[in-house]
């Protein structure tokens, strides 16, 4: 039974593994607000207040979205760490970047997210 159990748990683990390998990167641009797709703005706009990570088609790009919720200032930014693509997913890791010291006297809340656009696969996207 021990043996067994460690054979599933070997096996699993290679499995996973092997579902993380990157295959490529994957080509990418970050919108401004005007071109993002009007149905995809609303939808960001709905949901803006509180973390949030979206995925839109319009069946010729893919949309990647990934919002931080409400900030007590403005200044933010987000930087796109990895956009890869696996066997079976599409991985995209983001990170919030803090506001400049300068901007720290500015209390004006922002609800900062990015919607990167790349071409359109079938592959889940997992963020991370």
């Amino acid at each position: 039974m021990i043996l067994t159990g460690a054979i599933l748990h070997l096996s699993g683990c290679s499995f996973l593994s092997e579902e993380t390998v990157k295959l490529r990167d994957l080509e990418f641009t970050v919108l401004s607000e005007e071109k993002i797709p009007q149905e995809l703005l609303a939808i960001i706009e709905e949901k803006k207040a509180a973390p949030f990570q979206v995925t839109y088609s319009d069946n010729e790009n893919l949309y990647i979205c990934v919002g931080y919720g409400e900030q007590e200032t403005g200044g933010y930014s987000i930087a796109v760490n990895e956009l890869y693509l696996t066997e079976s997913n599409i991985c995209a890791a983001t990170c919030l970047l803090g506001p400049d010291i300068s901007q720290k006297g500015n209390k004006t809340p922002s609800y900062p997210y990015i919607v990167i656009k790349t071409e359109y696969l079938e592959q889940t996207v997992i963020f991370e």
